[in-house]
């Protein structure tokens, strides 16, 4: 008789450490996100197919290998492309420790002497920095106020893509032989995609916009807004996008220069091409 029950089950993977998000769960899509009554979600190791998964080309530039990642190691989120910008670095540095270990291993060249070195990152350290943007500022002028939110990783991931789109039609016109007239005009209509690109990730980034007749959120009435706003209100609206975003971000480390003792800080970043690919 077949069992219905696998009794190997007790010895499937465990949650091996919990976080809290630092959006709380807000700016989550209804029915996109579960969270316990402790507000600290559970948080699996990756497999055996989610190592598969991740180093899939063509899943990872279009995301999806991302997205099956997520929701395989943290499964109180259902819908990892709603998953908010101020989450994704607290999610993907989680799923590593749960993964590996809280330590990772980067390079550093000391600025002062100029020597390379090895470092171990302590990510529960780097885990605990990650704060959420104050969202609740707005930008005003005049009768307007603008309201922010995150982008989510779907917009994201778009963005990128269309990004690496125009970026690669610029590097194919220096090297396809044609009229300087031709060239330019070309090179003039690349760089008005990647404006337009900013424009739309900007609107993105815009939850509303209050007037004195009404609340618009309508995304194509924000994007013909940023459109046609005076240049000095468009660059206040995508500077506040941008502090927000760096405020979302990974904090620098300090470093101390093993050779020369001087001590520094280094920006550390998160490539999700390669974010698990340093694991011991």
């Amino acid at each position: 008789m077949t069992q219905s029950l696998n009794p190997l089950k007790t010895f499937f993977r465990q949650p091996a450490i919990y976080v809290r998000l630092p959006s709380d769960g807000q700016y989550w899509p209804e029915g996109s996100l579960e969270i316990p009554p402790n507000r600290e979600l559970p948080v699996l190791p990756m497999t055996a197919m989610d190592e598969i998964t991740y180093r899939t080309p063509d899943a990872l530039f279009n995301g999806a290998a991302i997205v099956s990642v997520i929701q395989s190691c943290m499964p109180n989120i259902k819908n990892a492309w709603h998953i908010p910008n101020c989450d994704l670095n607290a999610v993907l540095t989680a799923i590593r420790i749960a993964s590996y270990s809280k330590a990772m291993p980067i390079s550093s060249t000391c600025p002062a002497c100029e020597a390379e070195n090895e470092f171990d990152v302590d990510l529960q350290a780097v885990l605990s920095q990650l704060n959420l943007g104050d969202y609740a500022k707005t930008v005003k002028q005049g009768d307007l106020e603008i309201y922010f939110q995150p982008m989510n990783y779907q917009n994201q991931t778009d963005i990128n893509l269309l990004q690496f789109e125009q970026q690669r039609v610029l590097g194919t016109i220096s090297e396809i032989e044609m009229a300087e007239e031709e060239k330019t005009q070309r090179i003039n209509q690349a760089v008005k995609a990647i404006t337009e690109i900013t424009i739309k990730a900007i609107k993105n980034t815009i939850k509303s916009i209050r007037t004195p007749q009404a609340i618009v959120t309508e995304p194509e009435f924000i994007h013909e807004f940023l459109l046609n706003c005076d240049r000095n209100l468009y660059a206040q609206i995508r500077d506040h996008a941008i502090e927000l975003r760096v405020n979302d971000d990974f904090k620098p480390i300090d470093i101390q220069c093993p050779d020369c003792n001087h001590a520094y800080r280094q920006q550390f970043t998160l490539d999700t091409a390669n974010f698990f690919d340093n694991a011991s």
